[in-house]
Formats: structure tokens, C-alpha cells, sequence
């Protein structure tokens, strides 16, 4: 009797090889068509050193004395920009955020019109937003916070909705079976285990919504960005570069300021 063949083994399969290939070949075609897209000027990759040396070079000394008047008022403005506007997405997120919870609310027609809510304002970047207040309100703050809050909606709705679909389901029985309200049982069942979640996340989108409003005045809402921008506009780099590391350092303090809450509260 002939012997039985060895057995060979083989990480993937002649199927999955196949797929690992095409991909590998897809991603290399859309890489070429990229660089092929973005029409990349060797000559300007060569001499930004030089540029970049003589902007930074402009740059220094740092001109301080316009802190006082006109960057401080301007970095003041962009907090109140960001605080607002991330108390005004949570009074519009906790609705939509319950909506699109199906334990919460078991309505198809409501977790449909609340993730159509969420998934639209997650899909328009922030500047777009302020663009479009702009247009409606005129330049100023107004369109910055508008612009903030409803670009917050959509990431605070969403985790919130996530975190209570999460939620283990026996204090929410036993609420049930107590015979508690709709209402007793949100606050009583889910709002406790929840608490935790809500919180990181608001303290997470508040940070995100102090690097954001820095660069809405860019484009009239508001805020530092107006300040960078006539900087720019006038190649004051001096000025430029104190505005720079202005939003430097609020990015920073407004990151440990953030760890620290977390600690004490969560």
C-alpha cells in the first residue's frame, strides 16, 4: 500500500492569498494615482528648506507686544467660541443620542431620522459648517459657535447612543419588572452607568472643539483664527509666530486641564 501524502500547512488559503494580492495591487495603483493627481513640483520640494528657514527666520524675535490688544481678546473669544459650543451640541446630542438608542427607544422610524441627524452632521467638516453660518449670520463668533455645536452633535450623539446600547441590562429589568416609568428607568437604570462615558466624552469633544475654533476664524467665524489670518495676509510672521505659540500653549493647558477633570470626577 502506497503511503498517505504529508500534510502540508499553510497560513492562507489560495482564495485568501489571491485577495491579499489584489488588494496590495489596488493600493499601489491608488498611491501612483495620487502622486500622479497632486501634481508634485520637484522643484518646490527642493528649495523648501531654504523656505522654511527664511520664514522662520522672519519669524524670530517673537513680537509679544501684540499679545495685550490684539491676541488676547481673540484667544478669550476662541474659548467662549468652544465652551459654548459644546454646551449647545449636548442639549441637541442627548435627544438624538436616546433616539438612537434602540433599548431606549425601540422605534425604527426614530433610530432612522436620528442616525440620518448624526451621520449629517458628522460628514460636514467644522469650516464648512462656519462657512455656511457665516453666510446666514455674517462674520463673527456667533457663526464660529453655531459651527462648533452642530459639528459636535453627530460625535456626541453617536458614543452617547453607543454607550447606552452598552449598558447591561439587569438594573433596566429589574426597573421594568418594579414597574418603574420610561423615565425612572433612564435615570435610575442607564443615566448611572452611563455617567462615566458621558462625561469623557464631553470633556473629549471640548477639547477637540478648543483646536478647532483656533482655525474657524480663517475663515470669518470668529475667534484667534481672524488674528492668524490678517497676520498672514500682511506677512507679519513675527506676529504670526506669537499667535502660533499662543495656540500652542492653550492646546496644551486645555489637555492637562482635561486629564486632570477626568481623574476628580471619573
Amino acid at each position: 500500500m502506497s503511503e498517505p501524502l504529508a500534510r502540508q500547512w499553510q497560513r492562507f488559503s489560495p482564495a485568501q492569498r489571491l485577495m491579499r494580492h489584489a488588494v496590495f495591487i489596488a493600493v499601489v495603483l491608488a498611491v501612483v494615482q495620487s502622486l500622479r493627481s497632486i501634481q508634485v513640483i520637484p522643484e518646490f520640494l527642493y528649495d523648501a528648506p531654504e523656505q522654511m528657514g527664511d520664514m522662520l527666520s522672519r519669524m524670530w524675535p517673537i513680537a509679544w507686544t501684540h499679545y495685550p490688544q490684539a491676541i488676547h481678546p481673540a484667544l478669550v473669544e476662541t474659548l467662549h467660541m468652544a465652551t459654548l459650543g459644546t454646551l449647545l451640541s449636548l442639549l441637541l446630542a442627548v435627544p438624538f443620542g436616546l433616539l438612537g438608542a434602540a433599548c431606549v427607544v425601540p422605534s425604527r422610524i426614530a433610530g432612522f431620522v436620528s442616525r440620518l441627524v448624526l451621520v449629517s452632521s458628522r460628514s460636514v467638516n467644522s469650516l464648512v459648517w462656519a462657512l455656511l453660518f457665516v453666510a446666514i449670520f455674517g462674520p463673527g463668533p456667533l457663526a464660529g459657535m453655531l459651527a462648533i455645536a452642530f459639528r459636535s452633535v453627530g460625535f456626541t450623539g453617536k458614543l452617547l447612543a453607543e454607550a447606552l446600547e452598552q449598558a447591561p441590562r439587569g438594573p433596566i429589568e429589574a426597573l421594568q419588572a418594579a414597574g418603574a416609568s420610561w423615565s425612572a428607568q433612564l435615570w435610575y437604570g442607564y443615566w448611572p452607568q452611563v455617567k462615566p462615558a458621558f462625561w469623557s466624552i464631553v470633556l473629549l469633544r471640548w477639547d477637540i472643539n478648543v483646536r478647532e475654533s483656533g482655525v474657524l476664524g480663517l475663515v470669518g467665524a470668529g475667534g484667534i483664527g481672524v488674528v492668524l489670518d490678517t497676520a498672514l495676509n500682511l506677512f507679519q510672521w513675527s506676529r504670526v509666530a506669537a499667535v502660533l505659540v499662543t495656540v500652542f500653549a492653550v492646546v496644551i493647558i486645555a489637555e492637562v486641564a482635561v486629564t486632570r477633570i477626568r481623574k476628580k470626577l471619573l
